[in-house]
């Protein structure tokens, strides 16, 4: 069960560079969730085609996330409900609306949704790091053995 929310897969410059990562992530996923979350049923209008539950669900997925991310506390969860959320708004609201990867300066694009996405698709997968609380709560070998 450990291994599910710490596993050194990345060495000590490896682990800074995650820890780099999830830093600036975290700080634009608060940013992008604190309006959301403090609309938590309703961020997305009157008219919204996603019903309240899930917009609940994607505000807590950016703004928990995002302090998720910065502490590295169960990132590898917050990674996945960030990366739920960029599917969604890759599926619904950009690739529907014919964005273009690259757009024209200020035009519509999803280059960013997609970036964020490929950077939860790697915390998913490596984790946090060594310098993070998951590696300080979950590291089996910082494990104090008992005679």
């Amino acid at each position: 069960m450990r291994k599910l929310f710490y596993c050194d897969t990345v060495g000590s410059i490896g682990s800074v560079g995650l820890l780099v990562l999830r830093l600036v992530m975290g700080a634009a996923f608060i940013l992008h969730g604190w309006p959301k979350i403090q609309n938590l049923l309703g961020w997305m209008g009157p008219e919204a085609p996603v019903p309240a539950i899930f917009q609940a669900l994607a505000a807590v997925a950016e703004f928990g996330g995002g302090w998720a991310l910065i502490v590295g506390l169960l990132t590898r969860l917050a990674s996945l409900g960030i990366l739920s959320t960029m599917v969604v708004a890759l599926a619904m609201v950009h690739l529907p609306h014919g964005d273009p990867f690259v757009g024209k300066p200020g035009g519509p694009s999803y280059e960013l949704a997609a970036v964020y996405l490929a950077c939860a698709v790697l915390f998913v997968l490596l984790g946090s790091g060594r310098v993070s609380l998951d590696a300080v709560l979950f590291n089996s070998r910082t494990e104090h053995k008992t005679a």
